[in-house]
């Protein structure tokens, strides 16, 4: 299962990455006003995102920092939902504060998602 889950992320990820550059208007939903550059955050994210996709998939031996590395990003991206959340602005057919607000509580099922796939956690938690 974890593997599916592994795969399931990655594919996840390399979607929402070309998305960065093929739709990055719609991205900039997501960047808080007060954030300098917006078009870089778009492209540096998508590229990262792209990069963590392909360590999901090739990188056996370092699968639980992924993971970790992962975790840490989808937490640092949070206030970018945060804040198209605040500001009402409309993308990805988030088109009400009662979607966007659900929008939030995936954030954290994506960090779980992370740990749980590349068994971060619980090597973390039974180290070798």
């Amino acid at each position: 299962m974890r593997d599916i889950g592994r795969w399931l992320l990655a594919g996840f990820l390399a979607v929402a990455g070309i998305g960065h550059f093929a739709a990055a208007d719609t991205f900039r939903a997501q960047v808080p006003p007060w954030m300098p550059y917006p078009e870089a955050v778009i492209a540096v994210s998508g590229v990262i995102q792209l990069g963590f996709a392909a360590a999901l998939v090739l990188a056996r031996e370092r699968r639980a920092l992924v993971g970790w590395l992962l975790a840490g990003f989808f937490i640092v991206i949070f206030p970018g939902n945060i804040s198209q959340f605040v500001t009402g602005t409309d993308a990805f057919g988030l088109d009400s504060d009662f979607a966007r607000g659900v929008r939030l509580l995936f954030q954290p099922v994506l960090v779980v998602w992370a740990l749980w796939c590349t068994s971060a956690w619980r090597q973390w938690r039974r180290p070798d």
